[in-house]
């Protein structure tokens, strides 16, 4: 133990900063329980009653040595904790939602001071896993102590048109064999039953808090209080039409004049090798160009129909190749349940309009609109939802209306015929927001090999820039 008169100034001082910065952080945080670790940071610089540094007197080398590396891995894992749970968090683009803004292969900063970092809701976790150990594949936390959603002051709010990191909303169910699609599309396609009752195929079925859900990239189109709607395409909040982003791309049917489309001719416009999509080697693929109207040529073949994503510059350059005989956009062909499951005719590219709950809003309830904020009510707020012919019943009570007691948002991918998203699963939770990516900071192609896989050009590009 050190007499405190006996500590030099620069101890006190360094204690002195610790303590206020400590401090600052409990006020922001909010729980002030944490004030009765004040004594422990001041030992640890004045008083050293605890002896935190005896390893240091150890003369055995190699003990010494291990001692320090374990002195360094344990600050190191803290320190990358509390930086990971409060300020900033590492994300890698692992799907093609968002291209052409984000890419596959890019390592995104994300900022969870920028809308309020989330308060842990399942504590009892391990640091820096999502949700699976990484070698034994089982549970990463345990889900016994539930804390309430809180967020902690931000600097901003989410933005429309902002790419957002968020926890996968319809995520809190899952197949552990078959996680995509997700497990209500899955019970949709297969029947609930069969999905149970074959882990065989699906595996078990588990349950995750919301911070354990995998988290999900996508950008922001309605904000809590718009009405939204999508006429061929193109999006509308309020009756307005919103600005596209520039990496926006939709799928095309292309057809050549008999020759195939180059690799040269593929990197132009910046198509990767999965997305070369050749629908004359597909297994049903005659049996698709037929029902599209194309025609065989002189030898009884279909000339070379090609299924692409493109933006509108990638477009433009398609049209005016050579070889290319026609160019028309996917007219949903491949259509896929809407959410809600069986809820109108609503389309991929024509959808809604839907309003986008806010916090404290009421809205009418009848069994008519109930599919749309079913989900909210009994899932995302935790009501008793039951309907008893046209009568719905919330928590016992005879319902016509519900206040919503969190703000929702609709995100999209600007991949919009090979994302899946909002018209897909609906409404994001403001408790499952994680975090607001900031730049690029590394970015690979899988395409590429060693050193030329490295998009240096992207290196700390600002996702602010993609809008």
């Amino acid at each position: 133990m050190v007499n405190p008169k006996n500590a030099p100034v620069k101890q006190w001082i360094k204690a002195a900063i610790a303590c206020i910065a400590y401090i600052l952080f409990i006020v922001w945080v909010g729980n002030f329980w944490w004030l009765f670790l004040l004594p422990v940071i001041f030992d640890i610089f004045v008083t050293k009653i605890i002896p935190w540094s005896a390893w240091r007197k150890i003369k055995n080398k190699p003990l010494y040595t291990l001692c320090s590396w374990l002195d360094a891995i344990i600050f190191a894992l803290v320190a990358v904790y509390f930086v990971n749970l409060y300020l900033f968090q590492n994300f890698r683009i692992p799907s093609s939602s968002l291209e052409k803004s984000l890419l596959v292969g890019d390592f995104l900063l994300v900022s969870k001071v920028s809308y309020g970092p989330r308060v842990p809701i399942t504590p009892l976790s391990l640091p820096l896993v999502q949700n699976t150990m990484p070698i034994s594949g089982g549970k990463s936390y345990c889900d016994k102590v539930q804390w309430d959603y809180k967020r902690l002051a931000g600097l901003d709010t989410i933005k429309a048109m902002d790419i957002v990191v968020f926890n996968f909303p319809v995520g809190d169910t899952v197949a552990v064999k078959m996680e995509n699609p997700d497990y209500y599309t899955l019970c949709q396609r297969y029947g609930r039953e069969n999905v149970i009752n074959n882990p065989s195929v699906f595996g078990e079925i588990i349950y995750r808090p919301v911070d354990r859900r995998e988290n999900y990239v996508k950008r922001c189109v309605g904000l809590p209080g718009d009405s939204l709607q999508i006429i061929d395409n193109q999006i509308y909040v309020n009756g307005q039409k919103q600005h596209n982003p520039k990496g926006l791309q939709f799928n095309y049917f292309v057809e050549t004049d008999g020759r195939k489309l180059s690799d040269q001719q593929f990197e132009s416009m910046q198509i990767s090798n999965d997305d070369r999509l050749l629908v004359n080697e597909w297994g049903s693929g005659q049996d698709i160009l037929r029902y599209l109207g194309y025609k065989t040529n002189d030898n009884g073949l279909f000339n070379p129909v090609y299924y692409l994503p493109l933006t509108e510059d990638a477009l433009a350059k398609m049209k005016k190749l050579p070889n290319v005989r026609s160019v028309s956009i996917d007219k949903d062909i491949f259509a896929q349940p809407m959410f809600p499951f069986g809820y109108k005719n609503w389309t991929r590219d024509n959808y809604g309009p839907v309003y986008i709950p806010r916090k404290g809003a009421t809205v009418a309830l009848d069994t008519a609109n109930l599919p749309l904020y079913e989900r909210i009510i009994k899932n995302y707020e935790g009501n008793d939802l039951r309907v008893d012919g046209n009568k719905i019943y919330i928590n016992g009570h005879l319902a016509d209306s519900y206040t919503f007691k969190m703000n929702y948002y609709w995100m999209m991918g600007d991949n919009r015929h090979n994302s899946a998203d909002s018209r897909y699963w609906g409404f994001v939770p403001e408790d499952h927001i994680v975090g607001k990516p900031l730049f690029v900071w590394l970015s690979v192609d899988k395409d590429a090999s060693l050193f030329s896989a490295i998009r240096w050009n992207r290196f700390f590009a600002p996702v602010d820039g993609f809008k």
